[in-house]
């Protein structure tokens, strides 16, 4: 086991004392850096990049070298766990996620499979290795997931969606298909993220993008059991160590207790809430990541230290926060925006540990 050089991303994950707040971001490994733009262009395509380990691997680390994060995560896509399902999935120049032939009916879903991450997701796990091998220690790994719920959006929408109209009409007029979906998903996430938790990455995220559109009763019934199906299968200790389990749902700061519920180690903030509100709500029970609005490393390096200070001051004296993004970080922000908002939390948060 190599000895990790700075962990203080995994012990604020659990609440432990840190010497200064953690920080990465979502979407970390992405289009902001020419670094990441021109490996993916020499890739071939988005998903070349994601199936050939060895250029998986260089642009995890980019931001660790470029931007000085706390953590690496792994690069690839939610949605190669329903192609390893055996749908078929592109990504056009320019555009979003298609599945050309989407989840339709109960038969449909009846022949899905549910994978094998060591065979079917192999180039993964190839590339969770090799990241683990080049980072030697630097910072620790994070793997991730989509929730069931979000991959079953894609998967009968056929793709992004405005209104959500498909699922949902599946959702409210055949609730047993929708049901048997995301057993199956949620199954197949458990056995993915415990096949990445094997090969090396030391805490793990589940990406709830789509569970705010939902209301709170759906959001309870079609979201929230079956990322509590996940995290009650998942592997919890690694190499001596505990392996944090992260859960964010965009849109879903209005049922913070019921995230912290699920036996997850941290919950994920969004923009919409001030952190010092979720403290109050969760904070005795997890820990928190988040949770400054993207759109903020528009902003002037000014600006930004200005708003890392207020969110540090929000959640004031003590532990458990990993200071990130409330969502991701968006392809057009300015690199030195980027740095100097890493730099911030690092030099103004040491003053709330001590």
């Amino acid at each position: 086991m190599t000895e990790l050089k700075n962990d203080l991303f995994l012990r604020a994950c659990l609440r432990q004392d840190v010497e200064r707040t953690p920080v990465w971001m979502m979407r970390q490994a992405g289009r902001y850096l020419p670094q990441y733009r021109a490996t993916r262009q020499g890739a071939g395509g988005f998903l070349n990049l994601c199936k050939t380990p060895e250029l998986a691997c260089e642009v995890s680390i980019q931001p660790v070298e470029l931007v000085g994060v706390d953590a690496a995560i792994m690069f690839s896509d939610i949605l190669v766990v329903p192609e390893a399902m055996g749908m078929e999935l592109t990504f056009g120049a320019g555009e979003g996620p298609k599945f050309p032939t989407p989840v339709c009916t109960h038969a449909d879903v009846e022949a899905l499979p549910i994978p094998d991450p060591e065979d079917e997701l192999g180039y993964v796990m190839a590339a969770i290795r090799l990241i683990r091998q080049e980072l030697a220690g630097r910072v620790p790994l994070i793997g991730f997931t989509g929730s069931p719920w979000t991959l079953a959006t894609y998967m009968v929408e056929g793709g992004g969606s405005k209104n959500y109209s498909i699922i949902k009409s599946m959702m409210y007029n055949e609730p047993a298909t929708m049901h048997l979906l995301l057993e199956k998903l949620a199954d197949s996430v458990a056995a993915y993220l415990n096949a990445q938790i094997a090969n090396g990455v030391q805490a793990v995220q589940i990406f709830d993008t789509w569970g705010g559109i939902l209301t709170t009763r759906d959001y309870q019934e079609f979201s929230l059991q079956y990322m509590q199906r996940i995290i009650d299968q998942l592997i919890r200790e690694h190499d001596g160590r505990r392996v944090p389990v992260i859960v964010y749902t965009k849109g879903g700061m209005g049922w913070l207790e019921a995230i912290a519920d699920t036996g997850c180690d941290m919950v994920g903030l969004d923009w919409t809430v001030d952190i010092d509100q979720a403290k109050a709500r969760i904070g005795d029970k997890v820990a928190l990541q988040g949770n400054m609005d993207p759109t903020m490393l528009y902003a002037n390096p000014d600006r930004i230290r200005t708003e890392v200070k207020d969110i540090l001051a929000r959640f004031g004296h003590g532990n458990g926060h990993v200071f990130n993004l409330g969502h991701g970080i968006t392809p057009d922000v300015p690199v030195d925006h980027a740095k100097a908002f890493i730099q911030a939390v690092k030099e103004e948060s040491s003053r709330y540990h001590s």
